[in-house]
């Protein structure tokens, strides 16, 4: 099958079978996501920002184990201090990415430990900045993505910028995907691949609490809002979330500041013997109790097109086989013609 060229570029850095990304979904992205879409020929990761180096390492080591010499990575925010990203390289971590912001000494001490990097970025100066600072691919984050977001650009603006800076490097895009034929629109607008965020969220393997994932397989593209509301946490940083109680309490009264939203220092939920206040950044997991519906719901434009909720290489498979199949009919089209 012939693949575009941007796209094998890829799939020959990554070692990936079907150009499909799982976002590192924070604490919904447990090793067993990451394991079931690497062995259906994606790339799974982890969020390591908030790990201890003992930790990192340990991750690291059990991917490393359950995926010989398959492809993984591991994401660091650079807002936060990533102690763990020395530890996860050591331990031989193959691909990093880093999100809100571009570090070139460490991008430099990946490369020494031999991982491919990958720096996502919000818009065409940061890509070059990215290139600049040697990454070797960049991820191009639209504002429909769910979670914490860098940009304030459209996808369908940005990945074409992205593109023409990025030149050889290829270049996935992300946000408000959620589908094999957003997947292909990419593709054909010229990335690379996909990365998948809030599709992934519904799946068997993310730790996601049970009412939230009901929560998305029902919600529609506008139902999300992109707002400052949960930045207990993180402050001062964008994110894209489902409207709930919480958030429509909150912008009723007039998107006050702190401390003087609706219910501030209430306990929202428990989980893992650790108490979340309304308005912090954290989603609640499966053993969530209390209320977790009223809690930070992260999702992207794309929730509209989720419809079933099923396991993550279910998933991959899936969907690259949608996407290969359409790939190599336009190919025979071409050829054709």
């Amino acid at each position: 099958m012939t693949m575009p060229s941007h796209v094998t570029a890829l799939l020959a850095l990554s070692g990936l079978r079907v150009p499909i990304v799982q976002a590192p979904i924070g604490s919904a992205a447990t090793p067993e996501l990451a394991i079931a879409v690497c062995r259906a020929g994606g790339l799974g990761g982890l969020a390591l920002t908030w790990s201890s180096p003992e930790e990192a390492a340990a991750k690291v080591a059990a991917l490393r184990q359950a995926l010989p010499g398959a492809a993984f990575y591991a994401n660091f925010v650079l807002h936060f201090p990533c102690e763990g990203l020395d530890a996860a390289l050591d331990s031989g971590l193959p691909i990093v990415t880093f999100s809100w912001g571009v570090d070139a000494a460490r991008i430099a001490r990946a490369h020494r430990a031999g991982a491919k990097v990958g720096v996502q970025v919000g818009n065409a100066a940061g890509a070059r900045q990215a290139i600049e600072a040697g990454a070797d691919f960049v991820i191009a984050q639209g504002v429909e993505a769910g979670g914490h977001v860098q940009s304030t650009t459209p996808l369908a603006t940005l990945l074409p910028q992205v593109v023409a800076v990025a030149g050889d490097r290829p270049v996935i895009a992300a946000g408000g995907i959620a589908s094999a034929a957003a997947i292909l629109r990419v593709i054909a607008a010229g990335a690379a691949g996909a990365m998948l965020g809030t599709r992934f969220l519904v799946t068997r393997e993310a730790a996601t609490h049970p009412d939230y994932k009901a929560a998305l397989l029902a919600a529609k593209p506008e139902d999300t809002a992109f707002t400052n509301c949960f930045d207990i946490d993180w402050p001062h940083a964008m994110h894209r979330v489902l409207r709930n109680s919480t958030f429509t309490a909150w912008e009723a009264a007039g998107s006050p500041p702190p401390p003087h939203r609706p219910g501030e220092g209430d306990i929202v939920f428990r989980q893992h013997g650790a108490e979340m206040v309304r308005y912090c950044d954290t989603p609640p997991g499966p053993e969530a109790k209390g209320d977790p519906m009223g809690a930070c719901l992260y999702a992207g434009t794309g929730v509209g097109d989720i419809d079933r909720i099923e396991g993550a290489g279910d998933l991959v498979s899936r969907f690259g086989a949608e996407v290969r199949a359409a790939l190599a009919s336009a190919a025979h089209e071409r050829v054709t013609r």
